[in-house]
């Protein structure tokens, strides 16, 4: 039996890749259901070192730019916070801590 010759293809022949939503979670509340603790930001102590923003799972830490053009944390959408607690374990100031969810 002869082998078949084995096709590679080179990189300029490879599909390009699928479109993919920028922030699929945006679609998700999850405010709804989120642990019995949310995280509480308090701007004063905020350094904007963005730790908190690149460690949230959910997109929830909003960041804005100001006048200079500096990233600063905005606030904290609890319509996709799950309350995770990630951000307040992160952050190294101590400007997020988690408070019980008064409903």
């Amino acid at each position: 039996m002869k082998k078949k010759e084995e096709y590679k293809m080179t990189a300029k022949e490879l599909c390009i890749g699928d479109i993919v939503d920028f922030n699929p979670l945006n679609k998700f509340y999850t405010g709804n259901w989120r642990s019995r603790k949310k995280p509480i930001l308090d701007k004063n102590k905020c350094i904007n070192c963005l730790i908190c923003w690149i460690s949230c799972p959910d997109s929830s830490i909003k960041v804005v730019s100001d006048d200079a053009k500096i990233s600063i944390v905005d606030n904290i959408d609890y319509n996709f916070c799950k309350g995770c607690g990630i951000c307040a374990m992160e952050c190294k100031n101590g400007a997020i801590k988690m408070e019980e969810e008064k409903k």
